[in-house]
């Protein structure tokens, strides 16, 4: 999928000077070598200079399984994005704090995604599936990421946040602000229209929560929303009052809820059109779907890195990580590694034991929506 992008020969290049936080590696899908070489000659590698600033880089799965069990080490405050937070929005959320503050907010939000909970999505989902897919167009080409892959997505979310179903593209819309500025990850967001699109989240909720503040018992009766499940904590029935914490608790949702399952959706068109083979597989044995959710989100990892920093001065498989150092899990460099996964470069939906990848994380921050994002993917595939 390399669109003319001319890639430096990795193994033509001094070690000290890979830098795979370049943004272009994904933008033209030439990752590949850059991580074989590093997993193979320096799996746990320092990069002295880059747009992030200094940072290691783990990138075999094993070393990445013990990085992320390991708040006491390595820790995910301040920020879990390789680069540094903007003063100007200097947001808190839970995935960016440890125990025990971590565990207190993190409660409060997870029973939205409790078992019963999803069982009782599980009708609604679907019906918007099929209302989706019986929409598109037949006979001719149509952008399955914005028909598809965002939308549902986008539905997904209005309903996790009780929020109006007619403006759920809003979400989708904050979120990709979010995610995409360039001292985050190296994306292109305009600065300015970062801190417009994230202050107007941060009002609309003020408002949502208000409202929701003022409602009697009879009327949260059975609703089970995101606001309503953090007001009734007490560990975060005043959150709205600590603004940049409530904004960075919202984002996270956000980004958890959308980015990641709309890239999985994404992806796995890509990877069945990319695999024909194992697109008659599915044909033949629709049974495979479960599984196949698993395979697409290690084959696609939806989130491609997730940083740390060290507490103190800790070594680690022979290199020393000093105090204060940035250390970035590469998953999508775990998710391909020979030496814990067979054939882990290839596609494949029978693949045994598909649900060994590192895509949702470990530790006390492993992905709390894992479920849901495999349910959405697996109805999506079913219908």
């Amino acid at each position: 999928m390399n669109l003319n992008y001319d890639v430096p020969d990795p193994y033509a290049m001094r070690l000290e000077d890979i830098d795979v936080s370049n943004p272009d590696l994904y933008k033209f899908d030439a990752w590949r070598p850059y991580f074989d070489r590093l997993r193979k000659e320096d799996p746990v590698h320092y990069r002295v200079e880059s747009p992030f600033g200094p940072f290691w880089s783990i990138t075999r799965f094993e070393d990445i399984v013990e990085i992320d069990s390991n708040y006491k080490d390595f820790s995910s405050e301040p920020a879990i994005v390789i680069g540094d937070l903007i003063d100007e929005l200097p947001i808190e959320m839970f995935i960016a704090m440890d125990p025990p503050k971590h565990d207190m907010q993190r409660k409060a939000a997870q029973p939205v995604v409790a078992p019963q909970n999803l069982v009782a999505m599980e009708a609604l989902i679907r019906s918007r599936v099929v209302e989706i897919l019986d929409g598109l167009p037949i006979g001719e080409t149509f952008d399955w990421v914005d028909k598809v892959s965002i939308e549902l997505t986008a539905q997904m979310l209005a309903t996790l946040f009780d929020f109006p179903i007619e403006e759920c593209r809003k979400l989708t819309y904050w979120s990709d602000l979010a995610a995409g500025s360039p001292e985050v990850a190296g994306g292109s967001v305009d600065q300015s229209e970062r801190i417009a699109g994230l202050t107007d989240c941060l009002h609309t909720f003020m408002a949502i929560w208000n409202v929701r503040k003022s409602e009697d018992r009879s009327q949260r009766a059975g609703v089970l929303d995101l606001i309503r499940l953090l007001q009734e904590d007490p560990h975060t029935e005043d959150l709205v009052d600590r603004p940049m914490e409530f904004l960075g608790n919202l984002i996270l949702l956000i980004v958890g809820g959308n980015d990641t399952t709309r890239n999985s959706i994404s992806g796995g068109v890509l990877a069945l059109n990319q695999n024909p083979k194992e697109y008659e597989k599915l044909r033949n044995n629709p049974e495979l779907i479960p599984n196949m959710v698993s395979e697409i989100i290690r084959w696609q990892t939806p989130l491609m890195h997730m940083r740390r920093t060290a507490t103190r001065d800790v070594e680690f498989k022979g290199k020393l990580i000093r105090k204060g150092e940035k250390v970035v899990m590469w998953y999508l460099s775990g998710n391909h590694d020979e030496s814990a996964i067979k054939n882990a470069n290839e596609f494949l939906i029978d693949r045994p034991n598909a649900r060994h990848h590192v895509s949702f994380g470990f530790g006390v921050h492993r992905c709390m929506g894992n479920r849901l994002a495999e349910m959405q993917l697996t109805i999506l595939w079913e219908e």
